[in-house]
């Protein structure tokens, strides 16, 4: 039986619980008129039959699914041949692999080994086996749940208190998952990040100069100890962030403030859904943009002004990534601007201030914590950008903060040394998780600074 087949199964029942447990809370009272008499609306009793069915079901249809793969494994190896059960684990891990592949049809049957074959069949019998055994089982125990909870109804059960229960529950673990997805993020890059700085010294990645990860495989290869100064990264990484944020902010604030104070609807209706579109845009179309338009049009004005700019420079990817978070900064700030009472603005001028007077005075001080998030979105936005970076600014690790030469950040370096044939425990490979160290810890750093600008603006406005 299919896993989507079941679990349409026990949504047609959930659905027919909620008829039926509503219908029961309209009937004990006589009908619709006597809902009055009942301690919640109908409807609530519908969701808590719907819940009573649909949870047991999809708990053990979850629970049966963790454990059915191990069970189906160790039960077709224990019936292959004495050589193939005395396997080492990489090798047994290779067998099974093609058992599953001939299982699925992933594999010709007739290219694989007899026992395999056998394996094969075994495998899809029990698969099949376990996949009727559970959604027999999560259909049964959702129809004993719904069952039960229909005949608890009663006018006077509290069947809103339980749903409410329920729905503050689910938003408790929705949030504990979220905090235990961050903690463990921080935990395994930190993890890895401490194994490299036992090979690297800290105080050589933050305050080194060069940045040289190439770690030969020989002792007696050139580049057999690599470089790993940090510092190149960071100031590129500052340098087009920089850059992104001088074309973003002011672009970005002041189109928010034209839309929601000078523009009228007809306008706004037609500028605001065109400018949300740049946030649209794939990072790769900027970055095609950025490599075959802005960096050679920035080359050719260079030479005829006899300055020498690079053909992929700070100031080619600074300037389309600030292109690309404009819609950050103008959405957040113009959502912040609008939400400002108008009595505020009534008020000022009622006191004889002209509109740019009350805009500067009254309605960007009620607005500022929301610019400020704008303006820390892009920020981290930009920071965290790859591809405009790898397609228009390179992947020199250059310390200058000329930015018409090529330089590279702090992302770009993560993925060159991610991807490819590296040992995973090398100080090469190692280093990615380093660099992305510092990054959470930056990231957290501008958190804090501007919470702290927010509080002591809001303290002043208020």
């Amino acid at each position: 039986m299919n896993t989507s087949l079941i679990l349409v199964a026990i949504l047609v029942l959930t659905a027919i619980a909620y008829r039926l447990g509503r219908r029961r809370s309209v009937a004990l009272v006589g009908g619709p008129r006597g809902t009055r008499h009942l301690h919640s609306l109908p409807s609530y009793y519908g969701f808590l039959t719907a819940l009573w069915c649909a949870l047991p079901a999809l708990a053990v249809l979850g629970a049966w699914h963790l454990l059915d793969q191990r069970v189906i494994v160790g039960a077709v190896l224990s019936g292959m041949p004495a050589e193939f059960q005395d396997l080492p684990s990489d090798q047994r891990g290779l067998l099974l692999n093609d058992v599953r592949n001939v299982s699925d049809g992933s594999l010709s049957a007739a290219e694989a080994r007899p026992a395999v074959r056998v394996a094969a069949a075994e495998w899809r019998r029990l698969d099949s086996l376990s996949s009727t055994a559970a959604g027999s089982l999560a259909f049964c125990l959702g129809l004993a749940g719904a069952t039960l909870a229909w005949r608890r109804i009663t006018p006077q059960l509290r069947a809103r208190n339980g749903v409410e229960r329920f729905v503050e529950l689910a938003l408790a673990a929705c949030s504990t998952l979220a905090i235990l997805t961050t903690i463990g993020i921080v935990m395994s890059v930190l993890y890895e990040a401490l194994q490299f700085f036992r090979s690297v010294p800290l105080t050589e990645f933050i305050f080194g100069t060069t940045w040289s990860p190439q770690m030969a495989i020989r002792a007696d290869q050139v580049g057999s100890s690599g470089a790993f100064g940090a510092v190149p990264l960071f100031t590129g990484t500052l340098l087009i962030s920089l850059i992104a944020m001088f074309i973003a902010v002011p672009i970005g604030l002041f189109s928010a403030i034209f839309l929601a104070e000078y523009a009228d609807r007809r306008l706004r209706a037609i500028i605001k859904p065109l400018l949300e579109l740049l946030a649209g845009i794939p990072t790769v179309v900027y970055g095609f943009f950025a490599a075959l338009t802005v960096g050679p049009l920035l080359r050719q004005a260079g030479q005829s002004l006899g300055v020498d700019i690079a053909s992929e420079s700070a100031l080619a990817a600074g300037f389309v990534m600030g292109i690309m978070i404009i819609p950050f900064v103008s959405s957040l700030a113009d959502d912040m601007i609008t939400a400002v009472p108008q009595s505020l603005r009534d008020g000022a001028y009622a006191l004889g201030a002209t509109r740019s007077e009350t805009i500067r005075q009254v309605v960007l001080p009620a607005a500022l914590p929301g610019i400020v998030g704008g303006v820390l979105l892009a920020i981290s936005r930009a920071i965290g950008e790859t591809m405009i970076v790898v397609m228009a600014a390179g992947l020199a690790a250059k310390l200058t903060f000329n930015p018409l030469e090529a330089v590279t950040t702090v992302t770009v370096q993560i993925v060159t040394l991610l991807i490819g044939d590296n040992e995973f425990n090398s100080p090469k490979t190692l280093s990615a998780f380093a660099l992305g160290l510092v990054l959470f810890v930056a990231t957290l750093l501008l958190n804090i600074v501007a919470l702290k600008i927010v509080r002591k603006y809001r303290e002043q406005y208020e």
